[in-house]
């Protein structure tokens, strides 16, 4: 993995978003580096059970619990180049993420094993470290979605979502959950856990940062934060070494 992929080993200067890149999305400011960000930036990551699985339920006929290992398998493993965007101002570009698309997932795995129900109208992704992001099924779908295990060519490490992350390209950083162990399936739409931070599409090229602020204010009280944010992140992983 790249220097610029290890979140612990940053300058703090270089957490600073500022650059107005090329064909950057409004608001977006690009880092040269990809930092361990988090909603709660003192908490680790959680540590992984020996045993990890998968768990897909809701309104399914079978709940269904597929140990990690065998979820992205090689007949179906795709990699996805793109820009990964926080909602908090920063970019950073050309990660390369590889794992098994969600749609493969949904069409091959779950349809058949779970019988999800046929007025299913989103997903709940939820991660170990307990965060959890709605996801319309139409922008679950999308072809550039993926059940990521692996970055730059090597596997996921802790603090980049170990061993499984949700990976969604053009939606901010809130709904590629990290650490994915359990996928609920929903006919209609639930609360979400983060209130009216969330918005339910989180569109990156339509700045859908929040379902009620106005984005551009959302730019000044965000993008102060980044450094801060980003260098506890990475203190709080070195913690959890430990």
């Amino acid at each position: 993995m790249t220097e610029s992929r290890h979140p612990d080993r940053h300058r703090l200067r270089d957490l600073v978003p500022w650059r107005r890149g090329a064909g950057l999305p409004p608001g977006q400011r690009e880092l040269g580096v990809f930092p361990r960000f988090s909603d709660d930036p003192l908490k680790p990551p959680p540590r992984l059970p020996a045993e990890p699985e998968l768990v897909v339920t809701g309104a399914v006929e079978r709940e269904l619990r597929l140990p990690l290992p065998g979820v992205v398998g090689p007949a179906r493993r795709a990699d996805v180049v793109a820009d990964f965007h926080c909602v908090t101002t920063w970019t950073t570009r050309g990660l390369r993420w590889s794992g098994l698309p969600f749609c493969a997932f949904w069409h091959h795995v779950v349809e058949p094993a779970c019988g999800p129900s046929p007025d299913t109208s989103c997903v709940v992704v939820e991660g170990l470290d307990g965060a959890r992001a709605v996801l319309l099924l139409e922008d679950a779908l999308a072809p550039d979605v993926l059940l990521a295990d692996r970055l730059d060519g090597e596997p996921l490490t802790p603090a980049h979502g170990a061993p499984l992350r949700l990976v969604s390209p053009r939606q901010y950083g809130y709904k590629n959950v990290k650490h994915v162990h359990r996928i609920e399936v929903h006919a209609a739409v639930p609360p979400s856990t983060y209130g009216p931070k969330e918005h339910l599409r989180a569109r990156v090229d339509l700045e859908e940062r929040h379902s009620t602020t106005d984005p551009r204010l959302l730019r000044a009280v965000y993008r102060p934060l980044v450094p801060l944010t980003a260098a506890v992140s990475a203190w709080s992983l070195r913690r959890g070494r430990r």
